[in-house]
């Protein structure tokens, strides 16, 4: 897709972000046996970093599937029908920078699906850009076509029944395009700082309402 070839093109320095993230901050979210699914998994960043039982990684570019590790189960296709995973299979859904791309009727369709695969205590997870911090920037993406603030993201999710478990309005910055190198130790220093410089993304972690998720 000319996306993934202007505006989205691989980039190494993606993959270290993401190793890091994954290390420092996302695995312990992710229990040994669990099943993560991964939406608009793109060129498999995070995917192919987390530790966990089973993974699935779906997105409607094919040329994803070139991307992600062996151990990882490819599904191409549109993350509002979710049909090819079965019911109450997945313990850990993430999605990076996916939902701003999607009408609102159709994230409304994928937050269906999405609770029908989920396991009892299993969470939605999402690192999503927040518009309160980049209005400026926000359409620079000209894919974009939905807005959500982390105060607008938590009533959606709520609105489609599900509890709202985390919520940091600032977690991380828009963009790997900077002149700030990409480094280990600097994303170890930033995640475990209360300060966060240019944190224009948002992180929330949300669970069917009625099941409480393991913190």
């Amino acid at each position: 897709m000319a996306y993934h070839e202007t505006r989205f093109t691989h980039d190494a320095r993606r993959e270290v972000l993401w190793r890091t993230l994954c290390h420092s901050y996302f695995q312990r979210l992710v229990a040994p046996g669990d099943a993560v699914l991964e939406l608009g998994c793109g060129y498999g960043d995070f995917i192919n970093h987390i530790q966990c039982g089973s993974k699935i990684a779906m997105d409607h570019w094919a040329g994803a599937a070139d991307y992600l590790g062996p151990d990882v189960r490819a599904e191409i296709g549109s993350i509002v029908d979710l049909r090819a995973i079965g019911d109450g299979s997945i313990d850990f859904v993430f999605a990076s920078n996916v939902f701003e791309h999607l009408p609102q009727t159709a994230f409304a369709a994928c937050l269906a699906e999405v609770k029908r695969v989920l396991r009892p205590g299993g969470t939605l997870n999402i690192v999503q850009p927040n518009y309160r911090f980049c209005c400026n920037e926000y359409f620079d993406d000209y894919t974009h076509v939905a807005i959500y603030s982390d105060r607008s993201m938590c009533d959606f999710l709520r609105a489609n029944g599900l509890r709202i478990v985390e919520c940091k309005p600032r977690f991380l910055p828009l963009t790997i395009k900077s002149r700030l190198p990409v480094s280990p130790a600097l994303i170890r220093v930033y995640l475990a700082s209360p300060v966060k410089p240019l944190a224009k993304q948002m992180f929330v972690r949300a669970s069917m309402e009625g099941n409480p998720a393991q913190l």
